[in-house]
């Protein structure tokens, strides 16, 4: 079953984290992508800009719409995300439990419903 682990926390500015901080985190989120590959559950990872510097897209009424910045500031912003594919939810939640994320954010688990495999959307069981 393929599981999606968004992260979420505030987000760092150069004010708020230092340099040694940066590191330590990098170095962290590092040793967990590490941890996924070897265990054979990583699909793929990505880690985001921040979220400043966005852009959000609506068509209503059939006009295409813009918005710099896609959320109103708020306290945690979605910053990556991990696709896990792994027997059950108990797993993820495990896994979830090791992301460094976890420590000063929070991990949504949520699982998969569709994927597209070959241009045709298929049910994740």
């Amino acid at each position: 079953m393929r599981y999606a682990l968004l992260i979420n926390f505030p987000q760092p500015t150069v004010a708020t984290v230092s340099d040694e901080a940066m590191e330590a985190g990098k170095t962290a989120f590092r040793a967990y992508a590490t941890a996924l590959t070897e265990a054979g559950v990583l699909c793929s990872a990505e880690m985001f800009q921040p979220a400043g510097s966005s852009t959000s897209i609506t068509v209503r009424e059939g006009k295409l719409q813009m918005q710099e910045r896609s959320i109103p500031d708020t306290k945690e912003t979605l910053a990556g995300i991990f696709i896990l594919d792994v027997p059950d939810v108990d797993a993820a939640i495990e896994w979830a439990g090791k992301c460094p994320a976890a420590q000063w954010g929070s991990v949504e688990i949520r699982a998969s419903a569709m994927r597209l495999v070959d241009g045709e959307w298929e049910r994740v069981s």
